[in-house]
């Protein structure tokens, strides 16, 4: 089903019919006779299909909106993930989850954290008016700072700058030693047009975490929408001056490493951030996936070869590292890696290990396959 995230897709044909935009295609496995795209998007129903959708793959490939896909296959509103009981991920409508929420709370009201799921649901669907709701209970029952963050988040986000003002100050007093505060009240002041407390508060947020790179990022935002980009990079600069802070610099390679006509220019801000401090894992990360965006595969072995000690503690590092270990077939380090990792104390790596090795267990055996099959023909 190309297209099937709703996001704006290339053009695709696939038997006959030809989908542009942010459309899904709903058809039978028969219809692909060489195989799916490697854009498509597989969907089986985890109940019995309905009737519109058993007639519907009957005629054969059929374009669909995402929302006509997902009720086609049973779901009330876009599927999300959960997990079950038993930690197994499970498939559900987005508007039954919210639904099952909502009666969770009901049955005991006075649990906080059964309203706090349910307002991070709401947050993260963009359902604001009863995101706020939720978290004014919350914060009237005597929530915490993080509940008091929230609720102004929510209502900044719906433009009710006043209502969010005295509630963000509220999470200022009560979160004493976090950033976002006073980064949410920057934001606020941005949008009443007030610079000198927008400068002033993520001046705050800054002091209060260095390390946080959403500070840094609105920031370089900031100063480029009024001033340029030439006076965002000098801002920065000034402000990380003498710093041994890779979080500036993460921040700003952020803004264009995304686009390939910028990516060179992502990668010197990554490199700024490794020279700034080669212990930030955050960093080497950005700065080994830009190298993998652009192909550069020895790059990143070369960068991360000098940091396998951080991988026992950082499964992504170790994942960057593995990857361009594998494509290069460097079959006797991606050994040795995997052995080190298996040892780690870290139970997330440990996994990866594990996984990694059976992949690796895999490859050979199907190598020894064609070997094999090379020498009979």
């Amino acid at each position: 089903m190309p297209g099937g995230n709703g996001q704006p897709q290339g053009t695709q044909v696939v038997t006959g019919l030809q989908i542009k935009g942010g459309a899904a295609i709903v058809a039978p496995a028969a219809s692909f006779p060489h195989g799916l795209p490697q854009n498509a998007l597989v969907l089986i129903p985890i109940a019995k299909p309905t009737e519109e959708l058993t007639e519907l793959l009957k005629k054969g490939p059929a374009a669909v909106t995402p929302d006509q896909m997902w009720k086609l296959l049973g779901f009330n509103g876009p599927a999300v993930q959960v997990h079950d009981e038993q930690g197994r991920p499970v498939a559900i409508g987005l508007e039954d989850l919210l639904d099952g929420l909502e009666k969770h709370w009901k049955d005991k009201p006075d649990d906080l954290n059964r309203g706090r799921v349910l307002a991070q649901e709401l947050l993260k669907h963009a359902r604001l008016p009863r995101a706020e709701q939720v978290l004014s209970k919350l914060v009237a029952k005597g929530g915490s700072g993080e509940d008091w963050l929230a609720l102004g988040i929510a209502q900044l986000q719906q433009d009710k700058l006043d209502k969010a003002e005295g509630t963000l100050r509220g999470a200022v007093n009560l979160l004493k030693d976090s950033p976002y505060p006073f980064l949410h009240l920057a934001r606020l002041y941005g949008k009443k047009g007030e610079r000198e407390a927008e400068q002033e508060h993520v001046d705050k947020a800054i002091e209060k975490d260095g390390g946080c790179i959403d500070a840094w990022a609105y920031l370089f935002q900031s100063v480029r929408d009024r001033e340029g980009e030439e006076q965002a990079v000098s801002a920065i600069e000034k402000r990380a001056e003498g710093q041994k802070n890779a979080a500036p610099f993460i921040a700003m390679q952020g803004f264009y490493a995304n686009d390939e006509k910028t990516r060179e220019k992502a990668i010197e801000y990554a490199k700024r951030a490794v020279a700034a401090n080669s212990d930030d894992p955050l960093g080497l990360l950005c700065l080994s996936a830009l190298y993998g965006q652009k192909g550069d595969l020895k790059s990143v072995v070369e960068l991360l070869s000098q940091h396998e000690s951080k991988m026992t503690r950082n499964v992504h590092l170790a994942n960057n590292y593995f990857e361009a270990l594998f494509q290069l077939r460097d079959i006797e380090k991606v050994t040795r890696l995997l052995n080190a990792l298996a040892g780690s104390a870290n139970k997330e790596v440990k996994q990866f290990a594990i996984q990694r090795s059976q992949l690796v267990s895999q490859y050979l055996q199907q190598q020894q396959q064609r070997l094999q099959a090379a020498a009979k023909a």
